[in-house]
């Protein structure tokens, strides 16, 4: 496995991260399977969260007795000193270690937020006492605004900015990322797969291993999905001129009004799964026909038909989707592909 030079952190790690997202998703022995395959494979830079539910219990059960070996990332929602440092504290116990490597404030994406992190009784104050006593070696910061993730590279209070970037998402290459490797922070980039928007792996992994200095970071559900990437990785082949043609066309034929499946418009006062409605068509093409009409899809489905239409999930939304016209078209869709599916004769994508 190739490595890099995480930013100044001077970190070396693996020339590919682990997002733990969708391990939560899976059995507890599955999550560790995968996991620990990750570790065979080469794998060596770990990201999780504290509010990612099982996700940090179950990497730190993964890498019990290889803690010298893995670099682990975590992150706390708290924009208070008092709370940070609860998060901490639960982060070292549920990943089995005694520091954490990386620890990153997350999903900072308003300017009132950034401003509580970093004033008085913030949580930068748990940081950087944590940071005294080596229980916290580094520190960063995840965002998807653009103006609060360029306000805190050129801050000097973080080591590393994690942000959105694909060959969709791709504003961060022509300011944040330059800035970012000017002042020496790790750039990581976070949903390289556009939330499951992009499925065609050798033209995402080969087009973000293009930038140098960027880590980046798939969440990872199956054994499956990492090997393909690693195998990507290791064959070190850059973009071809006609994968470079391809994702040219992928990225004129993109609609930008999609879900990212960050699931911080959650939750959802009536408890409707939104990012699954946000994908029915995405489902629809990966998924065998027959899950549309029982189980966890379908089920969905009916909690979706319960929407208020409160618009709280459009006041989270760090990318200002029109989610409540997005849910009401994708129901649309799925009553008319189901309902063309059951009679024998769907043809639609």
């Amino acid at each position: 496995m190739q490595t890099m030079r995480l930013g100044a952190t001077g970190l070396e790690v693996s020339r590919i991260g682990f997002g733990g997202i969708p391990i939560q998703r899976l059995t507890e022995e599955e999550a560790v399977r995968v996991v620990r395959r990750c570790l065979e494979l080469g794998i060596t830079f770990f990201d999780t969260a504290n509010a990612y539910t099982t996700s940090e219990e179950r990497i730190g059960k993964a890498i019990a007795g290889a803690r010298h070996q893995v670099v682990i990332a975590t992150k706390t929602t708290a924009r208070d000193r008092a709370t940070a440092e609860q998060h901490l504290a639960l982060s070292l116990q549920r990943l089995g270690t005694d520091y954490i490597d990386l620890w990153q404030f997350h999903n900072v994406s308003t300017q009132e937020d950034y401003e509580r992190v970093l004033g008085p009784g913030g949580a930068m104050e748990a940081a950087l006492m944590a940071k005294r006593a080596g229980v916290v070696r580094h520190i960063g910061i995840t965002s998807h605004s653009m103006d609060v993730a360029l306000e805190a590279v050129r801050s000097g209070h973080f080591e590393a900015m994690m942000f959105p970037f694909n060959f969709v998402t791709d504003e961060p290459a022509a300011g944040l990322l330059p800035l970012a490797t000017e002042h020496g922070l790790a750039f990581i980039a976070m949903k390289p797969f556009a939330g499951g928007m992009l499925d065609k792996a050798n033209l995402v992994i080969k087009y973000l291993l293009s930038f140098e200095n960027v880590l980046p970071l798939p969440g990872i559900e199956s054994i499956e999905e990492i090997e393909e990437i690693v195998d990507i990785v290791n064959r070190a082949e850059p973009l071809s001129e006609e994968e470079r043609q391809e994702i040219a066309r992928l990225r004129a034929g993109v609609d930008t009004r999609f879900c990212r499946r960050c699931d911080y418009c959650q939750p959802c006062p009536q408890g409707i799964p939104i990012s699954l409605l946000m994908n029915l068509r995405s489902f629809w093409r990966r998924f065998p026909r027959d899950s549309f009409t029982t189980g966890w899809i379908a089920e969905g489905v009916e909690r979706a038909r319960l929407c208020l239409g409160c618009g709280s999930c459009e006041e989270q939304c760090p990318y200002h989707l029109p989610i409540r016209e997005m849910i009401a078209e994708n129901l649309c869709f799925y009553d008319s592909v189901v309902d063309s599916h059951l009679q024998g004769d769907c043809q639609l994508p």
